[in-house]
Parts: structure tokens; sequence; C-alpha cells
């Protein structure tokens, strides 16, 4: 099931590095065909890039949130509740063991 969760991740990462490079080339071509200067064309991909990033944070708020509700459903315990609960057991014992 991780392991579904993280090739999707992947995948959407993948998509976003592809984007950037057909968005350069598509910046090249509009450079050439409607004549843009080289500010132009670098305020356009710096425009592009901020839309990836923020494609990519959504994409990993939404993988995040499904994780969790998968963790939820499954029944899974966070391990910082796990390694707290173990060591009050540990504790526990440690009092047993003195009585």
């Amino acid at each position: 099931m991780f392991d579904l969760l993280e090739k999707c991740l992947l995948a959407g990462l993948g998509a976003v590095s592809l984007s950037r490079k057909k968005t350069e080339e598509f910046v090249a071509e509009m450079k050439e065909k409607y004549q843009m200067t080289e500010e132009e064309g670098k305020a356009f991909l710096e425009k592009a890039e901020k839309f990836a990033r923020e494609g990519k944070d959504k994409l990993s708020e939404m993988v995040d949130a499904e994780v969790k509700k998968v963790i939820d459903r499954v029944g899974f315990v966070p391990r910082e509740e796990f390694e707290r609960l173990l060591k009050r057991i540990e504790e526990l014992e440690a009092q047993l063991r003195k009585e």
C-alpha cells in the first residue's frame, strides 16, 4: 500500500520536473516566435516555476492527507505514540519488578 503511495508521489514529482523542461522549451519557442526579450522570458519562466512549486506542494499535502486517512482506516498507531506507549510499559514493568 505504501509502495503505491510512494509511486504516486514520485510520479507527481516527475511530472513537475518534466513540466519544467517543457516550460523552458515553450519559453524558448515564445521568445523566437513572439520576439520576447530575455527578461520577459525569465519572468514567464519564474512564474511557471512558482506555479509548479505550488502544485508540487499541494500534491504533497494531498498525498500526506491520503496517507493519514489510510493509516487511520487501517488502524496503525503513529510511531511517536507507539514509542510513548512502549516507554510507559517499560516504566510499569520496572515498577512491578520493584514490588
